[in-house]
């Protein structure tokens, strides 16, 4: 995981949108949903239509009837790894890790003498004592983490010894790296739960799931594309860049982590084809937004890509790709409610965050959705 990038200077005094204390609510307790609705597509969907400055309810399967006729759909493919490890330091504390880098882009080396494979790798590394470079911290027999550095908030480079196939040990021994604001431990359920229908087996290596698309079945994507509507994918493998939390009270001077992201060749002609035809472009999420206009941000185009993006979007951003977005419920202050106030306007997100909770819907990764067209 790359190192935070300089924010601008900000060169004007801060507005309303600029203020962190602008996008801060209160959420009562008990409407994070600790479990996923039983059927992915049984949730519900708030409609925020811009155009028409309404908002209304329906459940997630009516998805199909709500979208602009032609829409093309960008949902984010990459696969969530059993990241969170759980090991014991040489003196007997314990130790958490949170492995960041993607699994699919891990560059090994391997010791044809001792079997060992060795990567470069980051990640968040919880200790009783601070870690010195140079300790190694045993997650399994054949799993090894050696401290190289120390940075903020937890933020460690390592060097991450293993043998045989690493997938295959991270699902002996990882855990779902569910979201720490659902308090209880991940069990045998969450490896189908926390994953969608269409992540790829080579696209594993994310530590958090791309959410908005674990309301997606194989039956609602048939009923889609039945009906005309295009289904593409993207990859962003979601890192300490999504979730870590804003901390500056100007969102100005924030700087999101760099995080991995890839548009294919068929993806980019999809999605020039859409732009062309005047069908809008709605990103199942808010990881596969910021890798359509990351890419933008990056290139100053639209193309096929592979490579990394630190795009903050914040009110004042010009959307170059997407036209809407299916989204979950996300925490006060986050650089996701921030992006939808982009998208959608920070008073109507706000105003339809008030209703969500006046409705009782259910917050965060396993919550209900919202559909802003």
């Amino acid at each position: 995981m790359s190192d935070l990038c300089s924010p601008p200077t900000p060169a004007s005094p801060a507005s309303g949108d600029d203020l962190l204390a602008s996008y801060h609510f209160e959420l009562p307790d008990g409407m994070i949903a600790e479990r996923p609705c039983p059927v992915r597509d049984a949730c519900r969907l708030m409609v925020v239509n811009r155009p028409a400055g309404t908002v209304s309810h329906a459940v997630f399967a009516d998805l199909p009837g709500l979208l602009p006729p032609g829409a093309l759909l960008v949902a984010n493919n990459t696969k969530v790894a059993p990241v969170r490890l759980l090991g014991q330091r040489p003196t007997g504390g314990k130790a958490e890790f949170l492995l960041l880098t993607p699994v699919a882009l891990l560059t090994p080396a391997t010791d044809p003498v001792t079997g060992w494979t060795t990567a470069p790798a980051a990640g968040l590394l919880r200790v009783s004592k601070p870690p010195r470079p140079g300790d190694r911290i045993e997650f399994a027999p054949d799993l090894v983490v050696t401290t190289v550095s120390r940075g903020a908030f937890g933020h460690t480079e390592v060097t991450l010894a293993w043998r045989g196939s690493l997938p295959d040990v991270l699902a002996r021994i990882g855990h779902v790296p569910l979201p720490p604001y659902i308090r209880r431990p991940d069990d045998a359920a969450d490896r189908t739960t926390y994953q969608t229908v269409y992540a790829r087996d080579d696209k594993l290596g994310s530590a958090a799931a791309p959410t908005a698309g674990l309301h997606f079945t194989e039956e609602l994507l048939a009923t889609l594309a039945a009906r005309g509507f295009g289904f593409a994918t993207v990859t962003c493998h979601v890192g300490v860049g999504t979730f870590s939390p804003v901390r500056v009270p100007d969102i100005r001077d924030h700087a999101m982590h760099k995080e991995w992201i890839e548009i294919s060749p068929d993806t980019a002609e999809a999605v020039a084809r859409a732009k062309a035809d005047g069908r809008p472009v709605i990103a199942v999420g808010t990881t596969a937004a910021r890798t359509l206009e990351g890419v933008v941000r990056e290139t100053g185009r639209f193309a096929p890509f592979a490579g990394e993006t630190d795009i903050f979007i914040r009110p004042g951003h010009r959307f170059a790709v997407l036209d809407g977005m299916v989204t979950n419920f996300h925490l006060p202050g986050s650089s996701l409610v921030i992006m939808l106030a982009a998208l959608a306007g920070r008073e109507k997100i706000l105003s339809a965050y008030g209703q969500a909770i006046a409705s009782g819907y259910r917050f965060f990764s396993y919550g209900d959705a919202m559909l802003v067209l």
